[in-house]
């Protein structure tokens, strides 16, 4: 366990097992009775080591195309479920970050329903693709909980649209070209490019596909994620923050490697997606005009 009252008073917003899933019930416990003392929360990456494989991989396609063992689906859920539950117990809040296989939502959604004070995210990646990525994207496409099955993508979107899910967060992950491009793809590091296709994936598999209506889409995009860190930031308001994007999102873009990350390990170089930036605006000023 770290100082986290001593965090909390030098600045810090909230505390992660930085994915690294913790294999200790004892020290998860701990960190959310310490948690719920304090008035804060605990955000975890939930994959259990002791049941997983080959991270990157998706069970199935790791077996059939990969001839190893990946990362399975209840390394995930399975882990979800204790933590819900010693957040049940405890009565502090727990977020689930990137959740990304259909018991994963219905594990949520059955804890909140006992009043479980739990909150979870997607990344855009889990509801845009399945695991068939990786045969024409390769390492670009590998990622930590692997991309999975179409049940497993439609399940996250039902999530969203039903309020279990209240967050997209971009895990944004970027990997320099000579790290993700090795011989052998189980050696490359996990995670993609994840900022600079978030809006247009969200627009694309989401409004576009009648999933959700754009401003549903903004709110989980926004103002939810500052709600649940307490930042000053998600909306609009006389006075209030100038952080603005100004986009069409009916129009399409062509997604290129010129990206403003340092990195563009991106599986979605070359796709067209819906969504085209006009201006973005931090703190009053014009940073990028199209």
């Amino acid at each position: 366990m770290t100082d986290l009252k001593a965090l909390l008073e030098a600045g810090a917003v909230g505390f992660s097992d930085d994915g690294i899933p913790l294999e200790s019930s004892k020290v998860v416990k701990e960190a959310m009775e310490e948690a719920k003392k304090l008035n804060t929360f605990i955000s975890l990456h939930e994959e259990d080591p002791g049941l997983n494989g080959t991270l990157g991989f998706n069970e199935n396609i790791a077996k059939e195309y990969f001839h190893i063992c990946g990362a399975t689906g209840v390394a995930e859920y399975a882990m979800i479920a204790r933590d819900v539950m010693i957040a049940y117990a405890t009565k502090a809040h727990v977020h689930i970050q990137h959740l990304s296989k259909e018991e994963s939502v219905k594990v949520v959604e059955f804890a909140q329903g006992l009043g479980a004070h739990v909150t979870a995210e997607v990344a855009p990646q889990h509801f845009s693709k399945t695991e068939t990525l990786l045969l024409t994207q390769g390492s670009n496409a590998k990622m930590n909980p692997p991309l999975r099955l179409e049940s497993d993508r439609l399940a996250v979107i039902e999530g969203l649209k039903s309020g279990v899910i209240t967050v997209i967060a971009t895990d944004h992950a970027p990997h320099h070209a000579d790290e993700k491009n090795v011989e052998d793809i189980t050696k490359a590091p996990s995670g993609m490019t994840g900022l600079e296709t978030s809006l247009s994936l969200g627009l694309t598999y989401l409004v576009e596909a009648g999933e959700l209506s754009l401003m549903e889409l903004l709110e989980k995009m926004t103002v939810n994620p500052a709600e649940l860190y307490n930042f000053e930031a998600g909306y609009l308001a006389e006075n209030g923050p100038a952080d603005i994007t100004i986009f069409d999102a009916k129009a399409d873009r062509l997604v290129d490697s010129r990206f403003a990350s340092k990195a563009a390990n991106s599986p979605f170089i070359g796709e067209t997606l819906k969504g085209h930036i006009k201006y973005t605006i931090c703190r009053g000023e014009v940073i990028y005009q199209a």
